[in-house]
């Protein structure tokens, strides 16, 4: 059920900015809608998801519904504060946001719309697990407004899914893309490697398969052993081994090599596209630090500066809502220096990298070390931007400090 909401102090019941808050309204507007429910647990998640015997008094049927109240409250919140801006972006995450009908989808977007308004030319992206993919889910989709599928793929080969608690049948994926591109949609497949047992082939044969299925947008994430989960249990009690950081590394040049073959450019450390205009412009605007609000339960915001974060259980936060009341569980306004580092940290991810106009002194200092060391391009830092090599996206935390130490 996911990890600890962070400290912060207490958010108010009515969710009021403070009045300090100055909205920029040239400042993109992003807007994500968590769908909290999934079929089964994977054994490495850790994102705020329940499955049916874990919802204890909340109802998935009235789940729209209850995610509309808080973008009512949204409205009078950034009205309050002369913040209202449409959506330039929408992000159905989760969870398993097609477990929900698509009519239940369709009516949340219609409420941002409503609420917000969506800009001309808007990406409105929806994540699929493979199974739930049908000729009628995604024509509804469509005809709601929905641009973008996300189709979790996360391997071709069985044994991996098995080692990751996926369940859907691998033959699903090709019928996901094919259904999904019939009625209009880009298509992005993400990927995991790293899983216990897979090998180095394997994970080619998951990349060849991707590929022939020609998505616009790849995303290909390593394994990452969370704290709390059913495989950080089985890796502590030796059933399965921890991931091995020298073959991981070794996919990830796999992914690239392959994916670069094939016509696709990498434009954060784990994500590719088929030229700009199918990269995933939501995540984009995560990375750049623009402004979005996020619906539903233990969803995450980001409004000019402040950060605040919602009660994590789908009863609660129903609750709440049901009550008048804001979900919002805490919330903080990082200070100058907090702000200064996580804009290196997640600006340096992209390929436009991070200006060196912008590094504090000692950081400047590094950037010759790290151009001798192959971590960041030469002819990029001297026309003035940190960009990542691809030794460098290996080695990106390794960066990061170097050029905030």
């Amino acid at each position: 059920m996911g990890s600890a909401l962070p400290l912060g102090e207490p958010a108010p019941a009515d969710g009021a900015l403070p009045p300090t808050t100055r909205i920029d309204p040239e400042t993109p507007f992003g807007v994500y809608l968590h769908v909290p429910f999934c079929r089964v647990r994977c054994g490495y998640c850790d994102f705020n998801t329940y499955t049916s015997g874990e919802l204890r008094g909340a109802r998935q049927d009235e789940y729209a519904d209850t995610l509309l109240r808080e973008i009512d409250l949204a409205q009078g919140v950034l009205s309050d504060a002369g913040g209202l801006r449409p959506a330039s972006t929408v992000f159905f995450g989760g969870g398993t946001p097609t477990l929900l009908p698509p009519g239940d989808l369709a009516r949340m977007l219609d409420g941002v719309r409503m609420v917000f308004g969506i800009a001309d030319g808007a990406e409105v992206t929806v994540e699929a697990n493979p199974d739930t993919v049908t000729d009628a889910v995604a024509a509804e989709l469509a005809a709601s407004g929905v641009t973008r599928m996300s189709v979790g793929m996360q391997s071709a080969v069985p044994h991996v899914l098995a080692a990751l608690d996926r369940t859907h049948d691998p033959v699903n994926v090709a019928s996901a893309v094919s259904i999904a591109r019939a009625h209009g949609l880009d298509v992005s497949l993400d990927l995991i490697y790293g899983a216990p047992g897979e090998s180095l082939e394997d994970w080619r044969l998951s990349l060849e398969t991707a590929v022939a299925l020609a998505p616009d947008h790849i995303s290909a994430y390593a394994l990452i052993i969370e704290d709390g989960t059913k495989l950080a249990r089985q890796i502590r009690r030796g059933e399965v081994p921890a991931p091995d950081d020298d073959l991981q590394a070794d996919m990830y040049e796999l992914a690239d090599d392959l994916l670069g073959a094939a016509g696709y450019d990498w434009y954060e450390v784990s994500n590719w596209a088929r030229g700009d205009e199918h990269r995933s412009r939501h995540n984009l605007a995560y990375w750049q630090g623009h402004d979005w609000w996020g619906f539903g339960p233990g969803a995450h915001s980001h409004i000019a500066g402040l950060r605040f974060w919602n009660v994590k259980h789908p009863a609660a936060y129903a609750q709440r809502l049901a009550a008048g009341e804001s979900p919002a569980a805490g919330r903080e306004r990082p200070d100058a220096e907090a702000r200064a580092l996580e804009s290196i940290l997640l600006r340096t991810r992209i390929r436009e990298g991070f200006p060196v106009a912008e590094l504090l002194g000692e950081g400047r200092h590094a950037v010759a070390a790290l151009i001798a060391d192959g971590l960041i391009e030469g002819p990029a830092a001297l026309h003035g931007r940190i960009v990542l090599t691809r030794r460098g996206r290996l080695l990106a935390d390794a960066v990061v400090r170097a050029l905030t130490d």
